[in-house]
């Protein structure tokens, strides 16, 4: 019997509702067969239940577009774009009944491994922002929308729609840097300069006409 599997489902069970910052990963059904272009994205979970997900994403898509994301807990999920947030999309979940009922175990057995302390410690190696989303200035003077993944004083991870070359330049808000490698959702970027652990975030954050003098 696997952590899901605790027998029947106690009354309600299919209303549970996990809020919390997980890191996952999705792709659009729009980008599925656009082999010139990104394809999958990272995505930070805000809340889940049995029906719909909300994330904070780089890419939202349009509305009613299908999608499919993966959170390590939950598994593979698919569903429709149903509404646009303010840097991200709340997803309707379309799953057949067991599959929802097993959706409802997994996030229930979650909240609790969460509550009780119990998440993995690999996971504090790096920092995760309180707020992931941020703009990419690059050095031809466009400023794309990303959304950091993790971030350290030495470097970060983030995922936006496009895939620089190793060693290139660029700025995660004030943050100067340059691409280091890719990854299957995004790329890292490794800071010029080791940052203030404390000012990190606020650093990250954008602002107009940065220079990249690295």
């Amino acid at each position: 019997m696997t952590p899901f599997e605790e027998g029947p489902s106690a009354p309600g069970r299919s209303d549970v509702r996990f809020v919390g910052a997980l890191m996952g990963k999705y792709l659009l059904a729009s980008r599925r067969d656009r082999a010139a272009c990104v394809q999958v994205f990272a995505c930070r979970l805000q809340s889940i239940s049995p029906r719909q997900l909300v994330a904070s994403a780089p890419v939202v898509g349009d509305l009613g577009e299908g999608m499919s994301a993966s959170f390590e807990p939950f598994g593979l999920l698919r569903g429709r774009v149903e509404r646009m947030i303010d840097g991200g999309f709340a997803v309707a979940i379309e799953a057949e009944p067991d599959d929802r009922a097993l959706l409802a175990k997994r996030i229930a057995w979650y909240k609790r491994r969460t509550f009780n302390g119990l998440t993995d410690k690999r996971a504090h190696r790096r920092l995760m922002p309180r707020d992931p989303r941020s703009l990419l200035m690059l050095a031809d003077g466009r400023a794309l929308e990303c959304l950091i993944i993790d971030m350290s004083r030495s470097g970060a991870a983030v995922s936006a729609d496009i895939q620089p070359a190793i060693g290139t330049p660029l700025a995660i808000g004030t943050v100067v840097g340059r691409v280091v490698r890719w990854l299957d959702v995004g790329f890292a970027v490794r800071f010029v300069v080791e940052q203030d652990e404390m000012t990190l975030e606020d650093s990250l954050h954008p602002v107009p006409q940065l220079q990249l003098d690295c």
